[in-house]
């Protein structure tokens, strides 16, 4: 079987992501267990929210310990924007894209009107390194090219960037992967311009194939290529009963809406039967699953659910590359001063 294949209709890549959270667990070690089996599975990406209420290390500092216990799957922690200066965050999201390897990204907190003028502000940050401005002469002492010194000049409304970026040089894949819950409205616009996967929280594939066209629509309008968008459907899943938990509006019937957000429950056929449903179909570019029993059901996506869609040929059996772009399919930013964007 190869690494990877397209459905029948012709449709990219399938891409699967999970949420490694651990509610008042602050060790690493469980950490480090579930991002283990994501990559078990050959799951794109981990992501691991943060909030200023949660106990314990922030989300960057636990995924940059799991980097090196891990060495295929992408690892997305969400950094706030609200308290964090734009300097911090790119300083800390290409840190841990350098001891991943390339496999970082950077889950955007949109709640708040300053998000996209922080993720313009951070995606400057990281492309004003030039990519040879790091010589790496360690026998001189000569590690940076002073005649291109990393300069980024950014003001937004309420907070402004000047001079060097930080001692950080430009991540090898040009920037990390920006993640972004498109979900509501006024974070399609944010979306649309800044991220590289978009998050979209629906009970019906209607719902998100709705979502899904917007977003491709506004993308083009920033003068973005829309196949450079990848939109994942974010659902719950509880698959602590098997198949015999199906009810009307779960299981084969499809996800239902619940305060957290949409919900399936059922076993891992029905839910393989709905992500290659919705995949096939052009609804999504694939899924991010938050586990209802952390351990107890990303156990059962990977080895039920992933390995029945790797059956089918319709999910990769192996990485075909090291970095989550490659994952991804995404190509590499050209530098912003070099004829593009970062």
């Amino acid at each position: 079987m190869t690494s990877s294949s397209t459905s029948s209709r012709g449709r990219g890549l399938l891409h699967l992501a999970a949420a490694v959270d651990l509610p008042g667990v602050h060790d690493i070690g469980p950490h480090v267990e579930l991002a283990r089996l994501a990559e078990r599975g050959g799951l794109d990406f981990v992501t691991l929210d943060d909030s200023f209420a949660r106990p314990g290390p922030h989300a960057s500092a636990v995924l940059a310990q799991v980097a090196p216990a891990t060495h295929r799957v992408g690892l997305v922690p969400t950094l706030t924007t609200t308290p964090t200066e734009p300097f911090d965050v790119q300083a800390t999201i290409a840190t841990l894209d350098r001891v991943s390897r390339g496999r970082a990204g950077w889950r955007i907190d949109v709640s708040t009107t300053q998000a996209g003028e922080v993720a313009d502000a951070v995606a400057k940050s990281w492309g004003s390194w030039e990519d040879d401005a790091e010589t790496g002469e360690v026998p001189t002492g000569r590690l940076i090219d002073r005649d291109k010194p990393p300069q980024v000049g950014f003001t937004a409304s309420t907070f402004s960037v000047r001079g060097p970026s930080s001692s950080v040089p430009r991540p090898s894949r040009g920037h990390p992967v920006r993640v972004i819950d498109a979900t509501e409205g006024h974070a399609r616009s944010t979306a649309a311009r800044h991220a590289d996967v978009a998050l979209v929280r629906a009970t019906s594939s209607a719902q998100a194939r709705a979502v899904r066209d917007q977003l491709r629509s506004d993308a083009a309008g920033f003068g973005r290529d829309p196949n450079s968008l990848r939109v994942l459907a974010s659902l719950l899943i509880d698959l602590g009963d098997g198949e015999h938990a199906a009810e009307p509006g779960h299981g084969g019937g499809g996800p239902r809406p619940t305060a957290q957000g949409p919900l399936y429950r059922g076993g891992p056929v029905d839910l393989a039967d709905l992500i290659a449903s919705w995949h096939q179909d052009g609804t999504v570019d694939g899924f991010h699953l938050t586990p209802v029993e952390p351990r107890r059901d990303l156990e059962r996506l990977v080895n039920g659910t992933v390995g029945l869609l790797q059956h089918r040929g319709l999910f990769r059996t192996f990485y075909p590359g090291s970095t989550l772009r490659e994952h991804l399919g995404l190509t590499r930013p050209a530098h912003q001063y070099v004829g593009g964007a970062p």
